[in-house]
């Protein structure tokens, strides 16, 4: 007896399952053969959104908060309009709420649900975060899951899973480096990632 298709499964001609990263990869093939697009072009489109663009100005906010204490007060008073200052705002930006990493709180942000993440600073959200086995097993484990991710989190530090929704996107604002207090936003922006911006990394000093 077949058991329900799951709402992201489709049945081909011959009655097989199939998932949207095959549906995805299968409509990709077939504009490419057709010449409607170029995988070069496309690579280097996602490659910018997913690393350079999204996470560059998540980096910009941090740096700005790190040397402006006013501006690190609204950020974590009201994070979408302080992000607003910046000129970063759009879609998936509308609801974007900043928590802090001290020294006795980490936070990490994932969607359970889905992959609700906050584009306009962290451009597109890596394959990882999308994965049903970060999503599921980051908050029953969260400390096994980031060591494993190379983010060690002491045993007296707290751990807060943020789970983002349509309703609320997080985003953290790490821990400034020791020994970086004197570098301007210019110096410090190159050293923040976007893993750090969701939690599961830390920040290394120059």
């Amino acid at each position: 007896m077949s058991t329900a298709l799951n709402p992201d499964e489709h049945l081909d001609g011959s009655g097989n399952r199939i998932g949207p990263a095959l549906r995805t990869e299968a409509l990709e093939q077939l504009l490419t053969e057709r010449g409607l697009v170029d995988p070069n072009v496309m690579d280097k489109f996602i490659a910018t959104y997913e690393t350079a663009v999204g996470p560059l100005n998540g980096a910009k906010v941090v740096a700005k908060a790190w040397t402006d204490p006013e501006y690190k007060a609204r950020l974590l008073a009201e994070g979408t309009a302080a992000i607003k200052e910046l000129g970063f705002a759009g879609p998936q930006g509308e609801h974007i709420v900043v928590v802090e990493n001290t020294d006795s709180v980490h936070n990490v942000v994932v969607c359970t649900l889905c992959s609700c993440y906050p584009w306009p600073v962290l451009g597109l959200p890596p394959a990882w975060y999308k994965d049903p086995a970060y999503r599921a097993r980051v908050v029953r484990e969260p400390r096994k899951v980031l060591s494993e991710m190379g983010c060690e989190v002491g045993d007296d530090v707290e751990i807060i899973v943020r789970d983002s929704s349509a309703e609320v996107r997080w985003l953290v604002l790490p821990q400034q480096p020791a020994g970086t207090e004197g570098l301007s936003e210019e110096e410090l922006i190159p050293l923040i990632t976007r893993d750090a911006l969701v939690g599961v990394a830390h920040i290394s000093a120059p």
